[in-house]
């Protein structure tokens, strides 16, 4: 017997230890911890927890999943079926004709609408019905169509309103004189945090202009603006380009490149097909509430389904 078949023998005799339960691949972990022998492939549906199980049904580096959504409005069916993932890093497009269920899928995975059937999962966990600021607690946020500014608050005083667990909120710290003191360190450290994003979209001259005066374009910058200063891992994006001057909308896209670079996700509704085509990795293409299509722009742009039903023979 060679030396590596001797040391491949005695590795296999030694027995487990509590690191190596520790350690262990999610199909092995159960036969380790004494729950009864697993192979891969042989999932034992009793032993397996819930994280587990979606741990399992989540491909690596897809932190947000649907399954077989479906949201019902009185008799309309607005969403039926539809089931997609979203690659991590990744610039996903979500396209279709007015009424094939974009919006409302988001209003689903965000918690907007609470849906009819199905599931939605961030990061191997179910958020499936969760209230919107708890979807956005655990790292998933969203813009919408129309930009959602306090216009009666300054550009700067509407981003400080989005860090989580600001020690402020808290009545009994901003009364108590020792409290007082950790509550002004932080507002000084979300403040020089707010005023970096607001350079880095290149709004900072607008710190002190009340929110209401601002452009279409420059509110869709602030809105996204705000939106990482909630610390996302995933972000959602509604129509961003819809009605922004095409210097603005260059800048936009540049940015969300940036981030992508920076680790986020970005899924993106638009219905401008050339900025869709040219800098998404990946299309998924809904109609009637369902998912037409899913696959890469090239292959996209040449499915007879997706062209009859909404690029027409031009793109």
């Amino acid at each position: 017997m060679s030396e590596s078949t001797e040391a491949s023998a005695a590795e296999s005799d030694t027995p487990a230890t509590e690191d190596d339960a520790a350690t262990a691949a999610p199909d092995t972990r159960s036969a380790i911890e004494g729950k009864g022998p697993a192979t891969v492939g042989e999932i034992d549906p009793e032993a397996e927890s819930d994280v587990e199980r979606a741990a399992r049904e989540t491909p690596p580096g897809r932190p947000l999943r649907v399954d077989d959504l479906r949201k019902e409005f009185g008799g309309l069916t607005a969403v039926d079926g539809a089931s997609f993932d979203v690659e991590e890093g990744s610039l996903t497009g979500l396209i279709g004709p007015n009424g094939a269920g974009k919006s409302t899928t988001f209003n689903c995975i965000t918690g907007v609408h609470t849906p009819t059937s199905g599931s939605v999962h961030l990061y191997n966990e179910e958020i499936t019905g969760l209230r919107p600021h708890e979807i956005a607690d655990r790292g998933l946020v969203r813009t919408f169509q129309i930009a959602r500014e306090l216009g009666d608050m300054t550009v700067l005083e509407n981003m400080l309103l989005a860090p989580k667990a600001q020690r402020g909120e808290a009545l009994w710290r901003s009364v108590l004189p020792g409290a007082r003191q950790s509550v002004r360190a932080q507002e000084r450290e979300l403040r020089e945090r707010a005023w970096e994003t607001l350079e880095f979209f290149e709004i900072d001259h607008l710190a002190e202009e009340y929110a209401g005066n601002l452009s279409g374009g420059q509110r869709k910058l602030l809105e996204m603006a705000r939106a990482l200063l909630t610390d996302p891992e995933v972000v959602l994006l509604d129509e961003p380009l819809a009605g922004v001057n095409p210097t603005l909308e260059e800048k936009l896209l540049d940015r969300i490149h940036e981030l992508r670079k920076q680790g986020y996700t970005f899924l993106l509704v638009e219905h401008d097909m050339d900025v869709i085509m040219d800098n998404c990795e990946r299309i998924i293409v809904m109609h009637r509430g369902r998912v037409l299509a899913d696959d890469a722009p090239a292959a996209i742009k040449e499915n007879e389904e997706v062209i009859e039903a909404y690029l027409g023979a031009n793109v």
